[in-house]
């Protein structure tokens, strides 16, 4: 899928990309910074941020896709990110991640049946002795179960 970005936002690149460009190792900053304000990593400024860095398309795509932080589509609704990182997986991160699939009605990577949610694995959140842990948009929680889970989203849903 092509992105056609707006002028709006090819000023925000234009910008960030004046102010890092320079920084040694300046692409991830650059990606994290875009990623914050805009949500995604559009596909047609990759050649922009691949130009002012000197690298290739072809670099800046693979760091896009390496990284699971970074999107390259628009989250559909909130975030849900589910740490999968040892000390949670040992606390049941596996277990909790087949029931926000089953419960949202998808795989990781993907987005809920309604539309409410992007379902997406992270590394590590910081909480490892309150695993297993999870981020639903800025908010971080442990301890977290199954039933929990239902229990946040179904609070996330009241009015």
């Amino acid at each position: 899928m092509t992105t056609v970005s707006t002028a709006e936002t090819l000023a925000l690149v234009d910008e960030v990309l004046t102010r890092r460009a320079a920084e040694p190792g300046a692409l991830l900053p650059i990606l994290h910074e875009l990623q914050d304000a805009l949500g995604f990593i559009p596909a047609d400024v990759v050649p922009r941020i691949a130009e002012a860095l000197n690298l290739s398309r072809a670099e800046v795509h693979g760091v896009i896709t390496y990284y699971h932080h970074f999107r390259s589509q628009p989250a559909a609704g909130r975030v849900l990110q589910i740490c999968r990182a040892e000390s949670c997986k040992a606390m049941g991160a596996d277990d909790l991640i087949a029931h926000a699939e089953h419960k949202l009605g998808c795989a990781m990577h993907g987005h809920s049946i309604d539309g409410a949610y992007t379902l997406e694995p992270v590394y590590c959140l910081g909480l490892c002795a309150s695993s297993p842990a999870l981020m639903l948009g800025d908010e971080l929680h442990g301890r977290m179960t199954p039933q929990r889970l239902d229990a946040l989203l179904a609070q996330e849903a009241q009015p």
